[in-house]
C-alpha cells in the first residue's frame, strides 16, 4: 500500500465506528411515532368506517366539485390545475391507494373476528345440545320409573274397587246375619 492510502482515514474510521463497538445513537430530530397492530387496525376500521358514510360522500363531492369550479371559474393567475385535473387526479389515486388496504385491513380484522364469533357460538351450541341430550336421558328415565310407580289415578281406581269389594261383603254379611236372625 502507499503511503497515503494508510494515511487517509476511511469513512468508518472518520466516524470513530469500529465493528467491535456499538454505534453511537444520533439525537432524533423528528419524535418515533409507534402504533401497535391494534392501535393501526382499530384506526384502519374507523377510516373504513368513515369512508362508508354518507357525510364522506357528500364532503368528497364537495370538495371535487369546488376544486373543478375553483379551477374553471377562477383567475387565470390564479388557478393551480387546468382542465385535465392531473393534480386532482392524483391526489384522489393516491387517497384511493391508501383507502383499499386500510378497508381491506379492516375486513380482515372483521372477518377474524366473526370467526371467533362463530367458533364461540359452535362451542355453545354443543354445550346446548349436550345439555339436551343429558336433559333427554333424564326425563326418559323417569318415565322408566314413573310407569313401575303407581299413579294417583291407579291408586284412586284400585282404592275405589276395593271399597266397592268392601260394601259389597258388608251387604252380604248383612243379609246372611237377617237370615241368621230370622231362623232363629
Amino acid at each position: 500500500m502507499s503511503e497515503r492510502a494508510e494515511r487517509r482515514p476511511g469513512p468508518r474510521a472518520v466516524r470513530g465506528d469500529k465493528l467491535d463497538q456499538p454505534q453511537e445513537q444520533r439525537a432524533r430530530v423528528l419524535p418515533r411515532i409507534t402504533l401497535t397492530q391494534e392501535a393501526f387496525g382499530v384506526l384502519s376500521e374507523q377510516f373504513a368506517r368513515f369512508m362508508g358514510t354518507a357525510q364522506f360522500l357528500i364532503g368528497m363531492t364537495v370538495f371535487v366539485a369546488a376544486w373543478i369550479a375553483w379551477n374553471v371559474l377562477a383567475p387565470r393567475s390564479l388557478v393551480f390545475d387546468e382542465f385535465p385535473f392531473i393534480f386532482l387526479t392524483l391526489m384522489l389515486s393516491l387517497q384511493a391507494s391508501y383507502a383499499a388496504p386500510l378497508i381491506l385491513l379492516a375486513q380482515n380484522r372483521q372477518a377474524d373476528r366473526d370467526r371467533v364469533a362463530l367458533e364461540q357460538d359452535r362451542a355453545r351450541d354443543e354445550r346446548n345440545l349436550a345439555d339436551t341430550e343429558f336433559l333427554t336421558r333424564e326425563v326418559a328415565s323417569l318415565r322408566l320409573a314413573l310407569r313401575e310407580q303407581a299413579t294417583r289415578d291407579f291408586v284412586r281406581s284400585e282404592l275405589r274397587s276395593l271399597l266397592d269389594e268392601l260394601e259389597e261383603r258388608s251387604i252380604v254379611r248383612a243379609a246372611e246375619d237377617d237370615a241368621r236372625d230370622n231362623r232363629h
